[in-house]
C-alpha cells in the first residue's frame, strides 16, 4: 500500500489501541494520557498523525480535552456521543439544510410522542404534561414563553420514556424552539402556540390517538411555516 494509505489508517489504529486499553482497565478512567511525545515514542508516528488519533478518541467519546490540560480517558456517554454527532451533522449540512432536517426529525419525535402519550400516559405524566401547560398559558405575552413552550414538548416526549429519544429532543428540537425568530405580536402568536398545546393536551387525556397525531403534525407544520416565513428578506431581491 501507499505511504498516503498508511498515513491515513495510522491515526485509527492509535485510537483503537488506546481505546482498547481504557475498556480494559490498562489506561484508568479519569486518569491523563502519556503525553503526546511519548505517544509519539510509542507508535512511531509523527504529532499530527497522534493528534489525529486523539481526536478521533474525543469523537467517540473515550477522552476529554482542552484547557491546556492533557486528555483525560472517560466512557463514553449517550449525551458526548450525541453532541458530536449533532456537531458534525451541522458541519456537514450546512445552517439551512440541517434546520430542516432536524424539523424532520423534530416532526417524527413528537408526532410519535404524541401517540404514545395518548397511548400509554399514564396519570403522573398527564399530570406533569398540565403542569406544563398551565405554566405556558401563565407566560403568554412574556419572555418566559419560549422556556415554558419548550418545557410543555419536554414533558411530552419524556412520557415515551426513551432517553434516546429524550437527548436528542433535549439538543436540537429545544435549540430550535430558543432560536425562534421574534413576532409582531407576541401575545397572538403565544396564544394561538398555547391553543394547539391545549388541543394536544385534550386529546392525550382523552385517550384519542388519532386526534393527538394530527393536532401535533398541524402544530409543528404551522410553527415551521411561519419561521420560514420570518427568515425571508422583508426585499428579496429580482432574479433574472
Amino acid at each position: 500500500m501507499s505511504d498516503m494509505t498508511e498515513a491515513i489508517r495510522m491515526p485509527d489504529m492509535i485510537a483503537d489501541t488506546l481505546i482498547s486499553e481504557i475498556r480494559d482497565g490498562g489506561i484508568a478512567v479519569g486518569s491523563q494520557l502519556p503525553p503526546e511525545r511519548e505517544l509519539c515514542e510509542r507508535f512511531d508516528a509523527s504529532r499530527p498523525t497522534v493528534r489525529e488519533a486523539l481526536a478521533l478518541m474525543q469523537m467517540r467519546g473515550f477522552i476529554e480535552a482542552g484547557g491546556g490540560r492533557r486528555p483525560r480517558a472517560v466512557r463514553p456517554s449517550l449525551q458526548t456521543i450525541l453532541v458530536s454527532a449533532g456537531d458534525h451533522i451541522r458541519d456537514l449540512l450546512g445552517d439551512a439544510e440541517s434546520g430542516a432536517h432536524l424539523e424532520q426529525m423534530r416532526q417524527f419525535i413528537e408526532t410519535g410522542a404524541a401517540r404514545e402519550a395518548a397511548m400509554r400516559g399514564d396519570r403522573v405524566q398527564i399530570a406533569r404534561l398540565q403542569d406544563a401547560l398551565d405554566r405556558n398559558e401563565a407566560a403568554i405575552g412574556t419572555p418566559r414563553f419560549a422556556e415554558t413552550d419548550i418545557a410543555f414538548h419536554r414533558a411530552l416526549v419524556s412520557i415515551v420514556g426513551n432517553p434516546v429519544i429524550l437527548t436528542l429532543h433535549d439538543m436540537f428540537v429545544s435549540g430550535l424552539l430558543a432560536q425562534r425568530p421574534a413576532v409582531e405580536d407576541p401575545a397572538k402568536h403565544d396564544a394561538i402556540a398555547h391553543a394547539e398545546h391545549r388541543a394536544i393536551y385534550d386529546a392525550v387525556l382523552g385517550g384519542d390517538v388519532m386526534a393527538a397525531t394530527e393536532v401535533m403534525d398541524r402544530h409543528l407544520a404551522r410553527s415551521y411555516r411561519a419561521r420560514l416565513n420570518k427568515s425571508k428578506p422583508a426585499n428579496p431581491p429580482a432574479t433574472s
